[in-house]
């Protein structure tokens, strides 16, 4: 997965509608360079009902003892996801989605980087899975 995706609230009936939202939604500001490190709303299951709630992205360990390790610990690689550690025990209890607009990869020419924003061919929000 990438290192930076943007996030648009949409419209709140559709979002609403499409997630089975128990509560009204949180104002959340459009934001269109998320990082690691950054509060970012997500659609986590509380109960019989999905819910958005801000949480911090990057995962800390329990064992970590530099809270900013999280920053650096965004992805997890589906083949090993129920091996690491970091990871196996919140597969099975500690699940949300993260909803985005569109995401960004680098592309590299001679020296540069650029970034390229990929989104769905409809321009539709999508979500992602978290832990």
């Amino acid at each position: 997965m990438c290192g930076r995706y943007d996030y648009t609230a949409g419209e709140f009936r559709e979002i609403h509608i499409r997630w089975n939202l128990d509560k009204d939604l949180p104002l959340f500001k459009p934001c269109y360079n998320i990082a690691p490190g950054k509060d970012v709303p997500v659609i986590v299951r509380e109960g019989e009902r999905n819910q958005i709630k801000l949480m911090r992205w990057g995962l800390v360990p329990s064992w970590a003892k530099d809270p900013s390790i999280g920053n650096r610990m965004i992805n997890a690689r589906a083949v090993t996801l129920a091996e690491k550690p970091s990871f196996k025990r919140r597969l099975s209890s500690r699940r949300c989605l993260v909803r985005a607009n569109g995401f960004y990869e680098w592309r590299r020419e001679g020296k540069r980087k650029f970034p390229m924003h990929i989104v769905r061919k409809d321009r539709q929000p999508f979500t992602f899975a978290g832990l």
